[in-house]
């Protein structure tokens, strides 16, 4: 079969049960085949092999129960840093790179900082930070063993030096010391939201949903990371688009100051800041 008769095939199949059909599987496609998208346009006519076409068609169907391409294909592009994920840890999303931005943003005078990221998963916001802060100084952590493999395998990848990945729940094994900025992307689902229902089902769970309608870890944490924070720093969290009045007034109670929400690439809510004063 030739390339563009198996994603015509493959999109045909894929329209009932995915928004982006010919996207899904010109990427599934080009990744078997070890080229680029572009090549699919430049090489239509060209064989696909007979292996090559079988993984293709079993990720194709695969695809069809909307299991995410990312662990289809075992990575993905955050921040351009290409990361491995598995079931274990979420996908990184292109809105979580908001964190990213205001954490650099907040940081720019801070020479040689030290950052804590809370919950880091594959690493994603933790390494995006180190690649651009060499001088930084970064602890990442998270309640997931398996969790914290695939973050280790991400930095080794990357050949990021100046993070260390250290196994806790939230504070409890963090060591006694102040930060300069302190980020997390921690669960904030309700369990009993209908999203669960979606494709977000095959990601896990403990790192999706939280306690008291999904503000439990981030009030958690609010509240915790004041004893970690050095006089002046910041702590950004990310938060559901309905959070967005809820989460700055747990910054408000817990007495942070210059409190702002930030709002994602589609205009939602998405990280709510807060500055530590002593």
């Amino acid at each position: 079969m030739r390339i563009d008769e198996a994603l015509k095939k493959a999109t045909a199949a894929l329209a009932t049960n995915s928004d982006s059909a010919r996207l899904d599987s010109e990427i599934l496609l080009a990744h078997y085949l070890g080229k680029s998208r572009s090549y699919l346009y430049a090489w239509p006519e060209v064989t696909v092999t007979p292996p090559v076409l079988q993984h293709f068609e079993q990720a194709i169907e695969q695809r069809k129960t909307q299991y995410p391409i990312a662990y289809i294909i075992g990575y993905q592009e955050f921040w351009s840093l290409k990361l491995n994920v598995t079931p274990d840890v979420l996908i990184p999303r292109a809105d979580t790179e908001l964190l990213v931005e205001t954490a650099l943003d907040k940081l720019q005078s801070i020479k040689q900082p030290n950052i804590l990221e809370l919950g880091t998963g594959s690493g994603a916001i933790a390494l995006a930070l180190a690649s651009e802060r060499p001088d930084a100084n970064i602890l990442a952590c998270d309640y997931s063993v398996k969790a914290l493999d695939v973050a280790k395998q991400n930095q080794q990848q990357l050949a990021i030096s100046n993070v260390s990945f250290l196994h806790s729940d939230w504070f409890k094994a963090i060591p006694a010391q102040h930060f300069d900025l302190i980020v997390s992307n921690p669960p904030y689902i309700d369990p009993d939201d209908p999203h669960l229902h979606t494709s977000i089902r095959f990601e896990p769970l403990q790192a999706l949903c939280a306690n008291n309608q999904g503000v439990a870890d981030l009030s958690h944490i609010i509240s915790t990371a004041k004893t970690y924070l050095k006089p002046g720093s910041w702590l950004l969290l990310e938060h559901g688009y309905d959070q967005g009045e809820q989460v700055p007034q747990l910054f408000e109670q817990a007495a942070y100051q210059q409190i702002n929400c930030l709002p994602d690439l589609a205009g939602n809510d998405r990280i709510s800041i807060g500055q530590f004063v002593s």
